[in-house]
């Protein structure tokens, strides 16, 4: 069963499908081979690992109980993806780990047994380039994950892994004409994720991007229309300042008609202690410096390779480039030759303009 998941899966992940195509056909190679109720399928930053883009169902989940259920999962410490990182075996459940969570961590086992979940399956994907993803699957009764259908989640790790990677690396191939917008994109939520407020305008527009799906009856439910990772950014702020994970409240993500933006989140200042004040979510065009590192892991640049990609975007020759990293300009040429092969591009002009959108 194992071997057969993994072929339909490097199937899948051989089809060339975009991003949701690819986890939609993933999703649905585990169906047959991992029995689950409901799942959240994050796409991540690769330096931070901050969470954007879900694809989730989970059934009986209220919309307006997201902030709560994203808030818990950030604080959970035992079955976070980030503790996954750099393990032989990139999986685990809750039932398996659970005894080890700490009080921080106590607001996730809540919300799984109000929602009647008995257990919960974390697979993260991973490489030496960043962290690209992870897949909670979850099971309502009585029955967790079996250790085989962690092995299984084990086992296609390495291809779906290659192939998210490989999907972002498709979003500097096209050029973005960006819609019109003028203004700061900022939301402001509190401390339990829950919207406070937003600038109008550009930053109005941009919240639409992503509203949430109608119901049964047609009806969209009563949840604001911001990006998700808005909520993921404050919640890796709050799990940051409790001590969780080190990693700063940041993510960049690549959105349809908008491009590469990058999120952060902070606390607003005031009188109260910074863990009572409103968080500030802001929201803008990813930078060239956010674009040029997204772009050199997408494309599995070695730290060589980077170092002299920064130095041809900054205009300087081969022999230049010798004389600053101490090699060869033979070396050099190899390293560029190597980058324009990796990026498919024929020149440095179009190599450099990818990376500038």
């Amino acid at each position: 069963m194992g071997v057969d998941l993994l072929s339909r899966v490097e199937r899948s992940c051989a089809r060339g499908a975009w991003m949701e195509s690819l986890r939609l056909a993933v999703l649905g190679d585990l169906g047959e081979a991992v029995g689950f109720d409901g799942h959240v399928w994050l796409l991540t930053d690769p330096t931070t690992a901050v969470g954007t883009s879900p694809l989730a169902t989970l059934p009986g989940v209220p919309m307006p109980r997201l902030p709560d259920l994203i808030r818990a999962r950030y604080l959970t410490t035992s079955t976070r993806w980030t503790s996954l990182r750099g393990h032989r075996v990139p999986a685990t459940s809750w039932s398996r780990a659970g005894h080890r969570e700490t009080a921080a961590s106590y607001p996730w086992r809540d919300v799984l047994a109000e929602f009647g979940v008995c257990d919960v399956a974390t697979v993260v994907f991973v490489d030496r380039f960043g962290c690209w993803g992870w897949l909670d699957l979850w099971r309502f009764g009585v029955m967790p994950f079996p250790a085989d259908d962690l092995d299984r989640m084990s086992q296609i790790a390495p291809p779906v892994t290659a192939a998210l990677r490989s999907r972002q690396a498709g979003h500097f191939t096209e050029p973005v004409r960006p819609a019109d917008s003028t203004g700061p994109a900022v939301v402001v939520l509190d401390e339990h994720l829950r919207l406070r407020g937003q600038t109008a305008g550009a930053g109005s527009r941009l919240f639409r991007l992503n509203p949430p799906d109608a119901g049964p009856d047609g009806r969209i439910p009563d949840v604001p229309a911001i990006p998700a990772a808005a909520y993921n950014v404050a919640a890796q702020l709050v799990a940051r300042e409790r001590g969780v994970d080190a990693a700063s409240p940041r993510a960049r993500v690549f959105l349809e008609h908008y491009g590469w933006l990058t999120l952060e989140a902070d606390r607003m200042s005031g009188e109260r202690p910074p863990t009572g004040r409103d968080i500030a979510v802001t929201i803008e065009r990813s930078g060239f410096t956010d674009r040029l590192d997204l772009f050199a892991r997408v494309t599995g640049l070695t730290s060589r390779e980077r170092e002299v990609l920064g130095r041809v975007c900054a205009g300087m020759d081969n022999r230049s480039i010798a004389a600053a990293v101490s090699v060869s300009e033979h070396t050099v040429h190899v390293h560029v030759k190597s980058t324009l092969r990796k990026a498919e591009c024929g020149n440095r002009t179009n190599l450099i303009a990818r990376i500038a959108g």
